[in-house]
């Protein structure tokens, strides 16, 4: 079945990868059918949304049935193509990017960060989780070298997240995953994903006080 993917909406794009880690988890305890409702309560989604998001694939389940763990399992790797390895940069060895070097996605077999870059001398010519550190000036000879990197991870000072954004953009990089409080302006045809963690928290916080579970 052919998918139009541009008529999948971003929202259920975003839930892809929780369905598929739930689903991961029932394959390897040995489970063999699932359904919506079981679906719902373990990655707190409601059901109608997980019958919504699925009706966009075709028919994936069978009514009075559930859905074949195997076969979605299967579906999705294909969907999000898990069995291709995306490389990935990182810029910016601080506290952030060395916990994102030593953990490196262990629990993902499709992603991994190749190389890292900084401009500290304490920092250039180490190596963090097998990850090596290069220099930020080496960007677009380390990047050309490597051929296939369109994905990067910016953890930044704010300061210089925009020019180094701009350097991101010029040596090819297509996906930006950004940790920093700035917001960056990129080309259109550069995909931008914002990560501000103080801002995450105000937000649970608020959460928590004027929205009481």
């Amino acid at each position: 079945m052919e998918i139009d993917q541009q008529k999948i909406p971003q929202a259920t794009a975003k839930r892809l990868p929780l369905y598929y880690r739930f689903l991961e988890s029932l394959q390897a305890s040995g489970k063999h059918r699932v359904s919506s409702s079981e679906l719902s309560d373990a990655v707190k989604v409601d059901s109608a949304t997980i019958r919504r998001d699925f009706s966009y694939f075709g028919a994936l389940g069978k009514k009075g049935y559930g859905y074949n763990v195997n076969y979605l399992l299967s579906f999705f790797r294909k969907t999000l193509d898990q069995d291709e390895v995306t490389k990935v940069i990182l810029v910016g060895v601080g506290n952030l990017g060395t916990a994102f070097l030593n953990y490196n996605f262990t629990k993902s077999n499709n992603t991994r960060i190749e190389m890292a870059f900084d401009v500290s001398p304490d920092k250039v010519g180490d190596e963090i989780g097998s990850v090596p550190i290069f220099h930020l000036d080496e960007l677009k000879e380390k990047i050309s070298s490597a051929g296939d990197v369109e994905v990067a991870i910016l953890t930044v000072p704010a300061n210089a997240a925009q020019p180094i954004a701009d350097q991101l953009v010029e040596v090819g990089i297509k996906a930006i995953l950004n940790f920093t409080p700035a917001r960056l302006s990129v080309p259109e045809n550069v995909r931008i994903h914002h990560i501000d963690l103080s801002v995450e928290l105000q937000s649970l916080v608020y959460f928590l006080k004027h929205y009481p579970m």
